[in-house]
């Protein structure tokens, strides 16, 4: 695994990073999610991931807006920004050239990070990575399973996939059925991170995930999600428990 640092931010060495959502469908309400994760940045909060699929918007115009009242309210806090579509748990009905015609008006924002979904975006993803390398945007190449835990060698593929793609980080969520999907999940992200160049995102979710939240330090996962307010996704857990809890289950070295 080779570190990845962003704004002084170091992805792939000592603790994992604490990731808050921003998910308020309106203006006033972003900014106001935006605040507080301000004040709680170096606290238990390290970056944010402000869901576009969550925002009510009319046009281009006001998308740029938003992102641009969010840079100056988070002051330099990293942020990565996510288009997460239906298919893969999120509130964007898009497929195919739509999708990537989205992702790449959100690449010329130039945030500090983009989530580009691996199997939506399909052979294009490899023009989607270039298009935001050009522009000096890292790319968070990401999979998510709402319904199962797919096999081991599966997600490695796809982790592979990722990697060769050039990513910047590698992200896989899955959702267990059952303790073993639980481990399966951290085992494979033990393997990949070994193996990989790319920094690691991964994670169970639900409340049997949960424990996959909090030992990155351990299965080599780079970056955790936590709520200061609504969660983005099933299983995720107070920001101020996790900022808590990892250093207690981690080497900070």
């Amino acid at each position: 695994m080779e570190p990845v640092t962003i704004k002084g931010l170091t992805f792939g060495a000592g603790l994992p990073k604490i990731c808050v959502p921003l998910t308020a469908p309106t203006l006033p309400k972003l900014i106001a999610e935006a605040e507080n994760a301000a004040a709680h940045r170096g606290k238990d909060a390290d970056l944010c991931e402000w869901r576009v699929d969550s925002y009510i918007y009319r046009n281009t115009a006001a998308v740029r807006e938003a992102f641009w009242n969010l840079r100056q309210v988070l002051k330099g806090m990293p942020l990565l920004v996510t288009l997460r579509t239906k298919s893969e748990g999120g509130g964007a009905d898009c497929t195919g050239e739509g999708y990537l015609y989205r992702i790449e008006e959100l690449i010329r924002l130039r945030p500090d990070l983009i989530d580009i979904e691996l199997l939506t975006a399909g052979g294009p993803a490899t023009r989607a990575v270039w298009e935001a390398h050009q522009a000096g945007v890292k790319v968070v190449l990401s999979s998510h399973d709402f319904n199962r835990t797919p096999s081991a060698a599966e997600m490695m593929t796809r982790i592979a996939k990722m990697d060769g793609l050039g990513a910047d980080l590698c992200k896989i969520a899955v959702m267990p059925q059952c303790a073993e999907d639980v481990l399966t999940l951290l085992g494979v992200s033990v393997q990949a991170s070994a193996i990989f160049r790319a920094p690691l995102i991964t994670m169970s979710m639900g409340r049997l995930g949960a424990v996959s939240r909090l030992c990155g330090s351990l299965s080599g996962s780079a970056v955790t999600f936590g709520t200061l307010g609504d969660a983005s996704a099933p299983g995720q857990l107070p920001a101020g428990l996790m900022a808590e809890i990892l250093p207690l289950l981690g080497n900070e070295e």
